[in-house]
C-alpha cells in the first residue's frame, strides 16, 4: 500500500484513497500511468518486504505456536473484548467526533499536511464511506446558495459583442488534447519552444488566454466540456451510469440541430466508464482503439496520436455529410509519455518527457490543421482545440491546487470564424463551452445550468475548479482556494469575500444536483 501511495501521489496529489479502485476493472490501464522504473522497483520492494516479513514471522512465531496448548473457553470472551475495544484507537479516542484528516493538518503548506496523514488509515477511512443523500458541502439554504450563484451568473449569460461566426450552422471539430498545460504554450506566455504549431496557429484564430479546466482528470474534463457539468471534489459522475444518463449532453443538442455526431479515441473507452457516458450522450458514431492495429499502439494507452489523427482525417475525407460535430480525444501525451521518434527535450526526468510528448502531439495536430485547410468543408468549419485538464508538470508551482495547474489553452480556428488573429482574455472554463457554442448556434441552452457565455467581457467573469476535497475560484478580483478537510482557505489573493461564498455555493449546488440525479 505504501508503494502504491508513493506512486500515485506524484501524479494525483492525494494520499491513497478509494479512488484507484475505480480503475481496478481495467488493470492494464490502471498501470498505464506508472513508469517502468516505478513498476520494477515497486515490485522488487514488495517482494523484498514480503521475504523479510516471512523470515521474521517464522523465526519469532513458528516455534512459539508449537507450544500453544488447547485453549480455554474464557479466551473467547477475552478475545471478543479486545476486538471490540479496537473501536477506540480506530476512532482516535473517546471524544464525541471521531478522528479525521483535519486532526493532523498543521501547516499552511498542503504537502506537509498530506505527509502527516497515515496512508493505511486514509485508505480504509474512504473505503468505509458510502455516498448517501446528505450533502457534506451544505453551508447555505438552497435558496441562499442559488441567490449567491445567480447574482453573478445571470449577468454573464449574454454575449456582449457581435457573433464571431460568419455562418448559422458551421461544422464543428473539437480536438481534446490530453494533459496540455498553459505552462508550456508559448502564445500563453508559457515555455516558447514546446508547442511551435499551436503558437503559430494562435495567430490565425481566436486564442482564449484566461481559460481553465474544472477538474484534474479526463473523466472529470469530458463531462465538464460536453455536459457543462462541474466535477465533484471527491466523486466522478462519469462512473455512475444511473446519473450520467440524465445529464445535459452537447452532442444530443447538436443532433437536434441536424448535426451528424461522432467521437474518436485511440484507446479503450471502457476506462473510466467513458463508453457508457458517450452512449448516453447520443453520439451516433464512436471509434475507439479496437479499430487500430496493435502494432500502432504504444505499450500503455492505445494508438499513437499520428496514426489516430490520420484515421480521423481519412474519415473526414470520406464522409461529406454536413453539418457535422466531430470530437477527437488524443492520448500520447498521457503518462508515461510513450511517443514515436525522438524525444525533443530528452527523457531525463518527468518534466522533459512531458515536454517531449507534447512537442510530438503538437506536430501531429499541426499537420491535421494543415490538412483541414485544404478541404472544401474547411471554409464552413469551426475547429476548437482544448485540453481535457491541466497538469502539475513541468516545474510544479503549487502543483495540486494552484491556478497554474488548471490554466489550459483553448483555440478556435477555421473558415467559419468572422474574426481572426485576436485574443480573448475573459475568464472562463470548460463548463462554459457547451453553453456558449449552443448560444452562438441559436439553440436551447436551458439545460446547461452551470455554464455562462465565454464572450461576455464583464469584470464579474470567474472560473471555478475542484480538486480532492477542495475548490478554487479565480476572477479579476482575486483568487480563493479552499480545503474542506481543514475547513480553511489554502490561498487568498486580492478581494476574496465574494469568491469565498461563490465557491462554496457552487460546490453545494453542484453536489446537490449530483445527489438528486437518478
Amino acid at each position: 500500500m505504501m508503494i502504491i501511495d508513493v506512486g500515485l501521489y506524484k501524479a494525483w496529489g492525494v494520499r491513497i484513497d478509494s479512488t484507484f479502485l475505480n480503475y481496478i476493472n481495467t488493470p492494464e490501464l490502471m498501470l498505464a500511468s506508472v513508469s517502468k522504473t516505478q513498476l520494477v522497483f515497486g515490485t522488487l520492494a514488495w517482494v523484498l518486504i514480503s521475504f523479510i516479513f516471512i523470515k521474521f514471522y517464522n523465526k519469532l512465531f513458528k516455534n512459539f505456536n508449537k507450544k500453544v496448548d488447547k485453549g480455554h473457553f474464557i479466551e473467547i470472551v477475552v478475545f471478543l473484548f479486545f476486538t471490540a475495544s479496537l473501536i477506540i484507537p480506530v476512532r482516535g479516542g473517546l471524544q464525541t467526533i471521531p478522528v479525521n484528516q483535519s486532526n493532523v493538518y498543521f501547516s499552511n503548506k498542503m504537502f506537509a499536511n498530506h505527509a502527516a496523514i497515515n496512508y493505511t488509515w486514509n485508505f480504509f477511512n474512504t473505503i468505509k464511506r458510502k455516498t448517501d443523500n446528505t450533502n457534506p458541502y451544505k453551508i447555505y439554504s438552497q435558496e441562499e446558495a442559488n441567490q449567491i450563484v445567480s447574482k453573478t451568473r445571470n449577468t454573464l449569460l449574454k454575449n456582449q459583442q457581435d457573433s464571431i461566426l460568419n455562418t448559422k450552422k458551421p461544422n464543428v471539430i473539437l480536438i481534446i488534447w490530453e494533459s496540455l498545460s498553459a505552462k508550456i504554450v508559448g502564445s500563453l506566455n508559457g515555455e516558447p519552444t514546446v508547442t511551435p504549431n499551436l503558437n503559430r496557429l494562435s495567430k490565425e484564430g481566436i486564442l482564449f488566454t484566461n481559460f481553465y479546466s474544472n477538474g484534474d482528470r479526463t473523466d472529470k474534463g469530458i463531462p465538464a466540456i460536453l455536459s457543462g457539468y462541474y466535477p465533484q471534489p471527491a466523486i466522478r459522475i462519469m462512473r455512475m451510469p444511473n446519473k450520467t444518463r440524465s445529464l445535459p449532453m452537447l452532442p444530443k443538442e447538436m443532433e437536434k440541430l441536424g448535426y451528424e455526431t461522432s467521437f474518436y479515441y485511440g484507446g479503450d473507452l471502457n476506462f473510466g466508464n467513458m463508453n457508457t457516458y458517450l452512449r448516453s450522450a447520443g453520439i451516433q458514431k464512436i471509434i475507439d482503439g479496437s479499430e487500430f492495429d496493435k502494432k500502432d499502439w504504444n505499450s500503455k494507452w492505445g494508438a499513437y496520436d499520428d496514426v489516430f489523427l490520420k484515421r480521423f482525417a481519412s474519415d473526414l475525407t470520406k464522409d461529406n455529410k454536413q453539418p457535422f460535430f466531430k470530437i477527437a480525444l488524443t492520448l500520447s501525451s498521457h503518462e508515461p509519455y510513450e511517443i514515436k521518434g525522438e524525444y525533443k527535450f530528452g527523457e531525463n526526468g518527468e518534466s522533459n518527457k512531458y515536454r517531449s510528448a507534447h512537442f510530438y502531439t503538437d506536430k501531429v495536430i499541426g499537420d491535421f490543421i494543415d490538412f483541414a485547410k485544404k478541404q472544401d468543408w474547411y471554409k464552413n468549419t469551426l475547429i476548437v482545440i482544448m485540453s481535457d485538464h491541466g497538469h502539475s508538470s513541468p516545474t510544479p508551482d503549487n502543483p495540486y491546487f494552484g491556478t497554474k495547474k488548471f490554466h489550459i489553452p483553448m483555440l478556435w480556428l477555421g473558415g467559419a470564424l468572422s474574426k481572426k488573429g485576436i485574443k480573448i482574455d475573459n475568464i472562463s472554463s470548460q463548463v462554459d463551452f457547451s453553453y456558449t457554442l449552443l448560444n452562438l448556434l441559436k439553440a436551447d441552452t436551458s439545460k446547461f445550468n452551470f455554464g455562462k457565455h465565454i464572450f461576455n467581457n464583464s469584470d464579474e467573469q470567474y472560473a471555478y475548479y475542484s480538486f480532492n476535497k477542495g475548490f478554487g475560484v479565480y476572477s479579476r478580483k482575486g483568487t480563493f482556494i479552499y480545503d474542506y478537510v481543514s475547513k480553511k482557505p489554502i490561498q487568498k489573493i486580492g478581494v476574496t469575500k465574494e469568491l469565498d461564498s461563490l465557491g462554496k455555493a457552487i460546490t453545494q449546488l453542484s453536489y446537490q444536483d449530483f445527489l438528486e440525479r437518478k
